[in-house]
Parts: structure tokens; sequence; C-alpha cells
């Protein structure tokens, strides 16, 4: 666990804090504010992430993903929730930039190589590599 810094992005301190404490592959969650944020919606037909970017201030309802090092660069996958204060939410796939307010981190370490990802056909999206479950 631990507290992540004002002003900082999200992605970013994540990144940090898994190469400064040698963690290859982990789960996280990350509760606080934001005053800055990007984030994107998957276009099916299309098959990219549109994205907004919007600097308000916005409390963070939940945010959870996973970090991989399958090479040198880190790989970031997360959702967020965010409300106002009127209790307006937004969300989706979390980008940078997103600049904390306030955060704490939870972060469970993954044990073994960390795992690739592959394109997927069917969805055009970047998938887990291993343990595809059957139909």
């Amino acid at each position: 666990i631990g507290r992540l810094s004002n002003g900082e992005d999200i992605i970013r301190a994540l990144e940090h804090f898994c190469q400064k404490n040698d963690i290859k592959m982990a789960a996280f969650s990350v509760t606080g504010a934001v005053s800055l944020f990007t984030i994107g919606v998957f276009d099916q037909k299309q098959q990219v992430h549109v994205t907004s970017r919007n600097e308000l201030p916005m409390e963070i309802i939940s945010c959870t993903g996973y970090i991989a090092f399958p090479g040198e660069k880190a790989y970031v996958k997360a959702q967020i929730i965010l409300a106002d204060q009127l209790g307006k939410t937004s969300g989706g796939r979390l980008f940078s930039d997103t600049l904390l307010f306030a955060g704490e981190l939870q972060l469970i370490e993954l044990l073994g190589p960390p795992a690739g990802r592959e394109y997927d056909q069917d969805s055009g999206r970047m998938l887990w590599a291993v343990n595809k479950l059957k139909k």
C-alpha cells in the first residue's frame, strides 16, 4: 500500500512504484481524487479508444487494473469511475494525463513471468495471451 503525491499522474506513479520495488506484474486499485483526468471508451466499429480530457475536481469512486512489464516498458490497463460534487459520474479506460489531488494505492503483486498480450481478431483488442477460457 502507499500514498500517491498531489499532482502525480496515476499511470506514471504506478510505473515508478513497480520499478522502484522490482514488481513485474500486479493488480491494483487507487482511491482518492483527481484534478484533471483523461478517459476513453473503446469504439467497437473503429477499434480504437476515443478519449476525452477534463480539468475538473472529481472523486475516484473506483479505479482498478493491472500492470505488467512484459519487456522493458510497462503496460498499464485500468478502468476508472469518477464523480463530481453533484454525484454525476464519468468513467472509462484510464489514460495519462490523470493528475491526482490526493491518492492511495493498494497493490497486489502477481508472481510468475509477466503475461504478454496478443491481438484478438474478434474484438480488435489486445488481450491476455495466456489462460484462454473455453466456452
